[in-house]
């Protein structure tokens, strides 16, 4: 199983990503915009998508990802079951969600950290 340590640690070495608490849980952000949020007690991440990548990594991660069950899941917030997700798939998603909440000009300047995407 993915640990609560095991996000931070994937989140906290995207480039210029901050962690910051959020209401009762973990936020991580870039350039102060959240793209992700950790829930310890829960064993969950939540990651904010575009409706596009939401539903990709929802197709293909055999129900471990999937749209927040309410109306934020309409905007793309996006639960990650982390007994459940496959820890390359949680790399990945992490480095989506960091690459489109992050402004154009740092998705520019981290271009080759992000290039195997692209």
């Amino acid at each position: 199983m993915i640990t609560a340590d095991t996000v931070r640690q994937l989140a906290l070495a995207l480039p210029e990503t901050g962690e910051e608490p959020h209401h009762a849980i973990i936020s991580f952000r870039v350039k102060k915009k959240i793209f992700a949020t950790l829930n310890p007690p829960e064993h969950r991440a939540t990651l904010r998508f575009s409706q596009e990548m939401q539903d990709i990594f929802t197709r293909i991660s055999q129900g471990a990802i999937f749209p927040v069950p309410n109306a934020w899941g309409k905007y793309g917030w996006t639960t990650v079951d982390l007994p459940k997700v496959a820890p390359e798939l949680l790399e990945d998603a992490l480095r989506i969600a960091w690459r489109e909440a992050a402004p154009a000009a740092f998705r520019k300047k981290y271009r080759d950290f992000f290039e195997d995407e692209e």
